[in-house]
């Protein structure tokens, strides 16, 4: 049982997003200084666990072997700088499957919580929209909000409606790293 947990969003928050979904290995590009930040996590005795919304599978964008594939090399990247994610959990539906695991249900956190056998109470969860921060509060985690993705104009900026009230907003995952180890000042949340 992990004493020290960090759930990441993927797409937008360690690697570089696309509107076209990324598909292939070749498509999955490290956001800067994310991979390093995971790495510090995990030598900080933090487990890393990942709660992706992949909806290009329901799509029939991209299959298992390529999400396994994307993933594996995501893997072999972030173990040549001495990091690991301890798991990863997805949701394959489209927002018209009306499933509860889709951000910004707390469908996937409560899996996380089930398979570790712990509370989320407390968490951080870091992603770089507002599904991810709706997800994190339902489940009772700590929203931080990294400005590499879907909202990259918020940093210092007043979160628009519909942003939890605890949302912590961060330049990138380096960034919310330092805060979380305690390199970096608090940041504050920024009231909506």
């Amino acid at each position: 049982m992990p004493h020290k947990l960090v759930i990441l969003d993927r797409d937008g928050t360690i690697n570089r997003a696309s509107e076209e979904f990324v598909k292939s290995p070749e498509e999955w590009h490290p956001l800067p200084g994310a991979l390093e930040a995971i790495s510090r996590l995990n030598h900080a005795g933090y487990h890393v666990v990942l709660a992706t919304n992949q909806s290009g599978l329901g799509r029939g964008l991209i299959d298992m072997a390529a999400l396994n594939a994307v993933h594996a090399h995501m893997c072999k990247s972030l173990a040549a700088l001495g990091g690991r994610i301890d798991a990863i959990f997805y949701c394959p539906h489209t927002a018209d499957d009306a499933c509860t695991c889709r951000k910004p249900w707390p469908g996937l956190f409560n899996q996380i919580a089930e398979r570790y056998g712990v509370s989320l109470q407390g968490v951080p969860c870091i992603g770089d929209s507002l599904r991810d921060m709706q997800a994190a509060e339902a489940a009772g985690c700590v929203p931080h909000l990294v400005c590499t993705g879907r909202h990259p104009d918020l940093m210092g900026r007043e979160l628009p409606a519909g942003f939890p009230a605890m949302t912590r907003v961060h330049a990138n995952l380096a960034d919310c790293v330092d805060h979380l180890l305690g390199a970096a000042p608090l940041s504050k949340p920024v009231a909506a």
